[in-house]
């Protein structure tokens, strides 16, 4: 072949790549906003609930989608920088973990999707106009987690039947959280006919000297990221105190029980996150958020540690462990 024929050839097979890669779409972009700090295994976070829903409606990592993460590191003040980051990345959709998230992303964009998930009423923190209808570029799953308290408190006294005070620690730097968790608290306390002391602690410090003033006759520890993750630290200092506790379940399957606390009790975080993955699927082929109603959760579950139980020198009532949907011996 001529130089003369091997350069048109080769140009030609040049300007047709590139017209092919004009016309391949690139992969979308998923930018996650987080109140938390990245997981010491990011193989874990791959395996997640959030990335199980999305496969399910035909999306993985590194294959046809990629993700975009942002840690506070349990640092408020960060997110709406965080958030900002993510827009100007024109991500195209932006997954928010909780209510500061959600609101700081929403705050960054009106056009961009956003899906939250376990968030205790969105409608009422302004993120969505309604369950059936929310509006705008926002959709999601709410988590039901305040909600539970009252059930909480209930199964904290059928446990400790002589309680008479019992206290809720809170992260008072998850304002809006905090607020309605201790106004349910004291309803529920009230309802019960026992006594409501707030503890209130946003480092592992102020968990430590919560603790150190704890008076109670049994705890009930709020749904909330930062003392989520402070597990090990609670389950540890409750049993150190000798204190009943219980706690609210988790979206992984190393919750509290687990770690070796008494009780937990709530909404199957793992399954909301998953039917968040399932959403963002969704958009990504088309649908739009305000078309997407905001469901809430119907699968609670209920865990319990006998060992930790005869520790404390407590019986678990019958009915309880009826109830459990795990029961470790």
């Amino acid at each position: 072949m001529k130089r003369r024929e091997f350069m048109i050839l080769l140009t030609a097979a040049t300007v047709a790549a590139r017209r092919l890669r004009a016309q391949q779409k690139p992969m979308p972009v998923i930018g996650a906003l987080n109140i938390g700090s990245p997981p010491a295994n990011l193989g874990d976070l791959l395996r997640g609930p959030i990335h199980q829903g999305m496969s399910e409606v035909g999306f993985v990592e590194g294959q046809n989608m990629i993700w975009e993460y942002r840690w506070a590191e349990y640092h408020y003040d960060r997110l709406p920088m965080l958030a900002a980051e993510l827009v100007s990345r024109k991500v195209d959709v932006i997954v928010a973990g909780g209510a500061p998230s959600a609101l700081a992303a929403k705050k960054a964009t009106s056009t961009i999707p956003i899906v939250f998930a376990g968030i205790a009423d969105p409608v009422g923190f302004g993120l969505v106009a309604s369950l059936a209808r929310p509006g705008g570029n926002l959709t999601g799953f709410s988590g039901l987690n305040i909600e539970v308290i009252p059930k909480q408190l209930e199964l904290l006294c059928e446990l400790v039947r002589q309680a008479a005070l019992i206290a809720v620690l809170v992260n008072p730097d998850n304002e809006m959280n905090t607020e309605l968790t201790i106004r349910t608290a004291q309803e529920a306390a009230r309802a019960k006919g026992v006594q409501l002391a707030v503890l209130k602690a946003s480092s592992e410090s102020e968990i430590e000297a919560a603790f150190a003033q704890l008076h109670a006759d049994a705890l009930l520890v709020a749904a909330d990221p930062f003392l989520f993750s402070r597990r090990d630290q609670l389950v540890a200092l409750a049993a150190r105190h000798a204190v009943p506790a219980i706690y609210p379940m988790t979206n992984t399957n190393t919750g509290f029980v687990a770690a070796g606390g008494l009780i937990s009790y709530g909404t199957d975080l793992s399954d909301v996150f998953r039917q968040a993955g399932i959403y963002v699927g969704r958009i990504l082929k088309g649908e739009k958020p305000a078309d997407l109603p905001v469901p809430q959760p119907t699968i609670f579950k209920l865990s319990v540690n006998l060992k930790t139980a005869a520790a404390l020198g407590l019986t678990v009532p019958l009915p309880i462990l009826a109830l459990a949907d795990e029961v470790i011996e």
